[in-house]
């Protein structure tokens, strides 16, 4: 089979139903005072012409939230990680703003065997950033011991179905499955599989080899310097595959934890991109000529994602389904809409994101908003009210009696309103919720090494497809150490078998009905509540220009000042 006819069923298969989401993105046309016109919120990128075309040189200084802890994407899903890393990377595919694949740093593929066999051949003029040549050994020790090992989406979908990759050549990659596996070619991204060098990793762990912290890859940017909470600073290229990119001569990236202290930092004029925009602020940017706005549901760290709460069915409290349930009637998602979010995205009905629309559920059964059917069904489970505003156990399986409704609530620093309204919350219903931020390294090795929370709230993000995203946080397999897997240790044989099911299934009807099931059986058992869909608004300076929303979100940009 063709490259080019494959990519059109695909896109019949995955991307057109992928991206059917009820939320369209609005577009407004700005004419900022350098005679440039910016198309805001088009799609996923911002666009501009100018006549005299793009302009060399400059620093690009980008605001991030939190320190990303490391510098490998292949290792872990973490968006601050993700954020700032991938201008450092490639993968071997790239997916254009319609979703489409388009050739990264493979240059052609051919799908044969109804699906089984991918063969990829790569460009042959890629360098990595320390002048080593980049070969098809790199991509097969990427995946065979890095990605398939430590990444959740890319480990737990393209993992439970390859049967090998192999390279039978410098310039040939041979990935063979034990199945027709139709969602590969989206799999591929410098999100889902960046590419890391072979002879950096070779022989150490991937975790903790020096280079996690002064990286080596093929991206357009490459590494100069990192300050742990401070700055990261990348400088061009001049090696890129791309002929006459990238156009700045630097990207630098400070870490600024505070959404507030970000857009003073925008409007002062020390940095140029904001990765997000607090509400009270997005329509006053919308209106200020003097910036950009790219609206868009895709972020470094992956794209159609849900904030969604774990509970951690290892501890007896939640191992009792009516008491997951009960907490999840005492909380009120269309608040968390609107005063958390401030509108910027949309209720979550389903598990799996309306972004993915032939496999988004419908008409499901999402335990609605009723604090006093939550009540009494705590009260039903043996969760006694004591009259001091706190529950305590009377007769509860694994739970001493006089034990009170306690427990912890996990979160990024960056999501603490979501926290203090969870705590809010259920504390009308007699829970008492103790707030627990922590930065993203530390987050990791609490909720996923180790295991010692009690409930946490993660944006999963679910890819264009649920194999991508969705399956890593339900299967029995993925619960494991590795970031972004199965939090809440859930496990359950139809589940996992659906899964599969729905991987080894072209037709997009019968896929549907598939995840249609799936949802039904996760809606009944509720291991996880899904409160929102985010989608993002990136903020940039006018004088700069040619973003996209990608990971490469910088590679074709550029500034006029």
């Amino acid at each position: 089979m063709s490259r080019s006819l494959f990519i059109r069923l695909a896109a019949l298969l995955l991307v057109l139903a992928a991206c059917t989401g009820e939320t369209g993105a609005t577009s407004t046309t700005v004419t900022p005072d350098d005679g440039t016109t910016t198309t805001r919120g088009e799609g996923d990128t911002t666009t501009t012409q100018d006549a005299g075309g793009p302009v060399e040189g400059g620093t690009l200084v980008v605001a991030i939230s939190s320190d990303p802890g490391h510098l490998n994407p292949a290792i872990t899903t973490s968006g601050g990680t993700h954020t700032a890393s991938e201008l450092l990377y490639n993968g071997l595919v790239e997916l254009s703003d319609e979703g489409e694949p388009v050739p990264g740093l493979a240059e052609d593929w051919e799908i044969t065997e109804e699906g089984r066999v991918y063969t990829f051949t790569l460009r042959d003029d890629v360098v990595w950033h320390d002048g080593t040549p980049f070969t098809a050994d790199d991509v097969v020790f990427s995946f065979n011991e890095v990605l398939l090992q430590y990444h959740s989406r890319t480990s737990a979908s393209v993992g439970n179905a390859v049967e090998s990759i192999e390279a039978p050549d410098d310039t040939t990659v041979v990935f063979t499955f034990t199945e027709p596996y139709a969602p590969l070619l989206q799999q591929l991204s410098v999100t889902e599989a960046p590419i890391v060098a072979n002879h950096v990793y070779e022989g150490s762990d991937p975790n903790e080899n020096p280079a996690n912290l002064e990286p080596i890859g093929t991206g357009p940017f490459r590494f100069v310097s990192y300050e742990p909470d401070s700055e990261i600073r990348l400088e061009k290229n001049p090696d890129y595959f791309k002929d006459g990119l990238p156009y700045l001569d630097e990207v630098v990236m400070r870490v600024i934890p505070e959404a507030g202290s970000q857009v003073i930092a925008l409007e002062a004029g020390d940095v140029d991109w904001l990765w997000g925009v607090p509400g009270p602020d997005l329509e006053r940017f919308q209106a200020d000529d003097n910036y950009g706005l790219l609206r868009t549901g895709v972020n470094p760290g992956g794209q159609n994602c849900i904030m969604t709460v774990s509970f951690n069915l290892d501890q007896p409290m939640f191992q009792n389904r009516d008491v997951r349930e009960a907490l999840t009637h005492a909380l009120d998602r269309q608040a968390f809409l609107e005063r958390v979010l401030f509108n910027q995205g949309r209720v979550a009905e389903a598990p799996i994101h309306s972004g993915i629309g032939f496999a988004h559920g419908e008409n499901l059964d999402m335990p609605a908003y009723d604090p006093d059917l939550a009540a009494q069904m705590l009260e039903d489970a043996g969760w006694v009210d004591q009259g001091d505003g706190t529950r305590a156990a009377q007769g509860v399986d694994g739970v001493a009696d006089g034990t009170p409704l306690a427990f912890n609530f996990l979160h990024f620093p960056t999501f603490t309103a979501y926290g203090e309204l969870f705590r809010s919350q259920l504390g009308e219903v007699g829970a008492d919720v103790t707030l627990q931020p922590l930065e993203p390294p530390v987050f990791v090795e609490t909720v996923f090494i180790n295991r010692d929370f009690d409930t946490n709230i993660i944006s999963f993000c679910n890819g264009t497809d649920p194999e991508i995203g969705v399956k890593r946080m339900y299967i029995t397999s993925n619960i494991q150490p590795i970031p972004f897997s199965n939090s809440s240790a859930y496990s359950n044989e139809n589940v996992d078998a659906l899964f599969e099911q729905g991987a080894q299934t072209v037709d997009t009807e019968a896929r549907s009905a598939i995840y249609q099931e799936l949802q039904e059986i996760l809606v009944e058992e509720l291991p996880y509540f899904w409160i929102v869909e985010t989608e993002g608004f990136r903020i940039h300076t006018a004088a700069c220009t040619g973003f996209s929303a990608s990971g490469h979100f910088a590679e074709a940009a550029w500034c006029d000042r």
